[in-house]
């Protein structure tokens, strides 16, 4: 007796439709209609839609427990941190005492050896305001995008993009004090925006304004915010969500990223460490 056929996508469920593209099983969540007949979402041009975002908002999916459990965890870090630099003798601003004094991302420490700043300073915040607003565009985004691309993936890309936000930060000012989520944050909407150009949708709506609205904000403030640490998370998180699709050969959510993606992932992280290299010792 042959075995049932089953969803591509959904394993546990069996199907009597296959994709009249590739012949996968296909469940009715991942039908899509065409006039040539029933396609999967991979091969429904720009009709992807990824796990069911179009009925819930990503805060929706959230609260329901079953999902942005990584993205809340990185929440409860930052805050943690936090609370930890004010008990450590630093200011309401975040300034001040041992964990401000060696966690703060600083070009001339990080040339004297001290790398673990890169990372740090990604969770770590100048003050309750710009830790409010880092960590509810991280709920709302990378929840998002973690429903979207799971979290195994997701976690891979935003600490990628803290690292190249990082990198960015010391290459435009390597003797600024640097902090924040801010970076990692602008990766996740630069990985959000190559999905939607892929024809991904992880995000209801459209990142596109949000994407360009940033923008506008980070260079009319450049004076008080690190237009290198935003840009430089910002190509970090797009190149990384590339790499997860193998540049488009693939799928972000779905597909399994192989050797292509990960050494597209490893090296945007070796590069960062390069550009951070070359711009504390110049």
């Amino acid at each position: 007796m042959a075995e049932p056929m089953t969803c591509y996508r959904h394993p546990n469920r069996e199907t009597g439709v296959s994709c009249s593209d590739c012949g996968r099983g296909i469940c009715p969540d991942c039908m899509r209609f065409a006039p040539v007949g029933i396609r999967c979402p991979d091969h429904a041009g720009n009709q992807k839609v990824v796990r069911g975002i179009s009925r819930k908002s990503p805060a929706q999916l959230m609260r329901s427990g079953g999902e942005g459990v990584v993205t809340r965890v990185l929440i409860g870090i930052n805050l943690a941190v936090y609370a930890l630099t004010l008990a450590a003798g630093a200011s309401i601003n975040g300034v001040g005492g041992r964990v401000y004094e060696e966690g703060v991302l600083f070009g001339p420490l990080v040339a004297e050896g001290e790398w673990w700043r890169l990372v740090t300073s990604v969770f770590m915040h100048y003050g309750p305001f710009h830790l409010a607003i880092n960590m509810y565009s991280l709920y709302l985004l990378g929840g998002a995008l973690e429903v979207g691309i799971g979290r195994l993936r997701f976690i891979a890309l935003y600490l990628v993009s803290g690292l190249a936000g990082s990198a960015g930060a010391l290459l435009l000012s390597p003797n600024a004090a640097t902090l924040g989520a801010s970076g990692a944050i602008f990766g996740v909407i630069g990985a959000i925006f190559v999905l939607e150009r892929q024809g991904v949708r992880v995000f209801p709506g459209s990142v596109v304004g949000l994407l360009l609205m940033n923008l506008v904000f980070t260079f009319a403030f450049r004076g008080s915010i690190s237009v290198g640490g935003h840009l430089g998370g910002l190509a970090g998180g797009m190149l990384a969500a590339l790499a997860l699709s193998r540049f488009g050969r693939g799928h972000a959510a779905y597909g399994k990223p192989g050797l292509v993606g990960i050494a597209g992932l490893v090296g945007v992280a070796v590069a960062s460490l390069a550009i951070s290299y070359v711009s504390v010792t110049s």
